[in-house]
């Protein structure tokens, strides 16, 4: 856990609970490594207390016998319903099985009684620092399917939030790879209808029942889900797979494409709490529960329960930092430009959480990432890849998300900011022009647009 590459955030897939992964220990053990569609690669390793996390990605592309560029792409990671852990090359799987508990009572707030019978299981999973351009670049089938099937998965449990019209084009592009061509006289209509939450997410699949239901038209909304996908799903093209893609492959890069355009496919994800605003009279206000997703691009805090956006920004648009003062929780606290009532401010977000340390240093590693990349289109964000950029790019780009209402879009009136700007007198809250930042650590302001400027007095200290 020494560095920013352990990623640990919330797992995706919390039915996947109490899976172990070693079936012995001593000279030689049995190894079970997890993929995305839940099918197990057993491996017999000898030493395994000394094994690497290298070592075991390697034995599992062999067995899978997938090209070199697997081994970048994909990552073994330690998986619980509690924490979750992407390993760097060096680090000891077994070991880090042993020191679990500690794990989970450093970054996580679970009780003894979960802590004690949480167990983690190994998961091969799409790399975090992998950039998605060099996904388009690859046409083998089997790496194709593994991506499909992680992001397939992050999509029907709602990890990945999309918007009803995106869920039922991405839901047909599964009932082509898992039913075949539409066919007219096929009962597809019955499929559907009978394993609906295998192609959309379950909160899309949820039938109302009784009055309440009846008046938020949850009934009607399912039947028109149903038929939102078989209208997608006769629509899907049958298009040609390159000379070593089959066309199945083409629809596993075609749910791929689909989910690039979400901002947050390809993070890491963590939890935490946000203030919520203050309402009423009382001015009540509270917390959140929200997740926060990093990538190479970007962070962004979604609502974990209504399965939206907060706030998205990409590095050139933030300043952060975290702290953990004694006695206090610790708060990832995120910087970025924002209006109050049309005046022009500095925006602070807290983000409560005991993973704060993790997602900073997530956030200054993938920055050092983007520094260190040849520069890429300029409508894209900085992708994280030392390589050129893809000749193609893809022919969806993310405007076409920005429908208004879209759950990729920022809510920034549901989050409870603090609203600042400094003056000759000092720091005071709501100025109409920002001339400081409280934190240093941040993108170079030569590679985006958000510029600090330092004060020339102690009027910091002063305030």
């Amino acid at each position: 856990m020494d560095g920013a590459e352990g990623n640990t955030g919330q797992p995706g897939h919390a039915e996947r609970s109490h899976r172990s992964s070693v079936s012995s220990v001593g000279v030689r053990a049995d190894v079970l490594v997890y993929l995305a569609d839940d099918t197990v690669v057993p491996l017999a390793v000898e030493n395994l207390s000394s094994i690497s996390a290298h070592e075991l990605h390697r034995a599992v592309h062999d067995v899978l016998q997938l090209p070199d560029v697997a081994l970048e792409a994909f990552a073994l990671w330690l998986v619980s319903p509690l924490l979750e852990v992407q390993l760097k090359p060096k680090h000891l799987p077994y070991k880090l099985g042993r020191q679990w508990p500690e794990l989970l009572l450093r970054f996580t707030d679970a009780s003894d009684d979960d802590v004690a019978m949480d167990e983690p299981s190994l998961q091969f999973r799409r790399n975090v620092f992998f950039p998605k351009h060099r996904e388009l670049q690859i046409h083998d089938d089997e790496v194709l399917r593994l991506f499909y099937e992680e992001a397939k998965g992050n999509v029907l449990t709602a990890r990945y939030p999309c918007d009803l019209e995106d869920c039922e084009v991405l839901g047909a592009l599964v009932c082509r790879v898992q039913l075949g061509p539409y066919q007219p006289d096929q009962p597809a209509a019955c499929t559907l209808r009978e394993k609906l939450d295998s192609f959309l997410p379950a909160h899309l699949c949820k039938r109302g029942h009784g009055l309440f239901a009846a008046f938020r038209g949850r009934g009607s909304k399912t039947g028109s889900s149903e038929q939102g996908v078989l209208n997608a799903y006769r629509q899907v093209k049958e298009a040609t797979g390159s000379d070593s893609e089959t066309t199945l492959g083409s629809h596993y890069r075609a749910y791929l494409l689909k989910c690039h355009e979400l901002p947050f496919y390809g993070c890491a994800f963590f939890h935490g709490e946000v203030d919520k605003p203050a309402q009423g009279f009382l001015h009540r206000g509270g917390r959140k529960p929200v997740t926060v997703a990093i990538s190479l691009e970007g962070v962004y805090v979604i609502d974990s329960r209504e399965k939206y956006v907060l706030l998205g920004l990409r590095f050139q648009e933030l300043s952060w930092d975290h702290t953990s003062p004694e006695e206090e929780e610790p708060v990832l606290w995120l910087e970025f430009d924002g209006d109050s009532e049309g005046t022009p401010v500095n925006k602070l977000l807290r983000i409560y959480s005991k993973q704060a340390e993790l997602m900073s240093g997530l956030i200054e590693y993938c920055i050092e990432l983007s520094q260190a990349a040849e520069p890429t289109l300029p409508q894209e964000s900085a992708s994280g890849s030392q390589e050129a950029p893809s000749p193609s790019p893809p022919p969806t780009q993310r405007p076409k998300l920005r429908r208004q209402g879209s759950v990729v879009c920022s809510r920034i009136q549901h989050l409870s900011t603090i609203d600042y700007v400094e003056d000759d007198k000092g720091v005071k809250r709501v100025k109409p022009k920002r001339t400081t930042s409280f934190f240093s650590r941040q993108l170079s302001s030569s590679q985006g647009s958000y510029s600090v400027v330092q004060p020339t007095d102690d009027s910091l200290e002063q305030s």
